[in-house]
């Protein structure tokens, strides 16, 4: 599908198949927890080319204490003195557990190299390390897979208009973000340098079309599932019990306990006093 217009997937059956995938996802981490394994999932991409939303998608019925999200903001000054992998080592998972990184130690090949917060040196030394970093990681028994999201000029402009507009999505726009519109060629070759050299056989790069969000999502997860031998973990056989019968418990007075006032009844009333429907339409 690379390079052609696809038909826009109906918010349906994309719905349908996303819960499908999810608790298909469900059952990939409960054979992690059973088997001991470590998952790392690494999320990279332009700017608004749908990372965020599809690790969203990916960790909604996960659970916390297993599948985390790994997104590290600029180091500190301390952390410039260490190696470079450094602070992303310790993120690592341990035996039953699932780390998604929002951005990873990638950030050397691109923003700081196009934006000039690493040296010419620095970044050549992490080209030639990280496939050697990465090398370790997979002969250690940790499952690396790498997702490149790949938007088009067209459409990252249509994001960021979108969350220039949106009050809730404003804070995703950063004045990098949009010094990112100005540098795309200088981004698009750092990209391409950065996959000639750690695009490896141990830990190869999976691009993903984004510019549709919803294929783009059902796409990696769709990959991830099938790259991951995992198989259906039993889950234990539980029964409520039943509940034993009263002791004389006589719960306190509310009046002893402050409450959180009721917010949403004044807004049933206000709906009310509209006459319309829950649907929005005059009754």
């Amino acid at each position: 599908m690379a390079g052609k217009k696809a038909a826009t997937l109906p918010r349906a059956a994309y719905e349908r198949e996303l819960l499908r995938l999810q608790t298909e996802l469900v059952k990939l981490q409960e054979w992690v927890r059973a088997e001991g394994a470590r998952l790392v999932v690494v999320f990279e991409g332009r700017d608004a080319a749908g990372k965020g939303g599809t690790i969203k998608r990916v960790s909604e019925h996960l659970n916390p204490r297993i599948a985390r999200t790994v997104a590290l903001p600029k180091p500190t000054e301390r952390e410039r003195t260490q190696w470079y992998f450094q602070r992303y080592v310790e993120h690592l998972p341990a035996a039953g557990e699932i780390v998604l990184f929002d951005r990873s130690w990638y950030n050397r090949a691109g923003v700081e190299h196009v934006m000039g917060f690493c040296t010419k040196e620095e970044h050549q030394l992490f080209l030639r390390q990280c496939p050697i970093f990465e090398r370790m990681l997979v002969e250690e028994g940790i499952l690396l897979r790498k997702y490149w999201f790949s938007v088009s000029d067209a459409e990252q402009q249509k994001r960021f208009r979108r969350r220039l507009k949106d009050p809730t999505r404003r804070w995703k726009l950063s004045p990098m973000d949009l010094e990112s519109i100005t540098r795309w060629e200088a981004y698009s070759r750092a990209k391409d340098e950065m996959l000639v050299h750690t695009d490896i056989s141990e830990a190869p790069w999976f691009v993903v079309e984004s510019d549709d969000k919803r294929r783009a999502r059902l796409n990696m997860i769709a990959h991830l599932l099938g790259s991951v031998p995992y198989e259906e973990v039993p889950p234990p056989v539980l029964e409520l019990p039943p509940r034993p019968p009263s002791t004389g418990y006589v719960r306190p007075s509310r009046d002893l306990q402050t409450y959180v006032p009721d917010y949403a009844a004044g807004l049933w009333t206000a709906h009310a006093r509209s006459g319309t429907t829950a649907t929005g339409q005059a009754e």
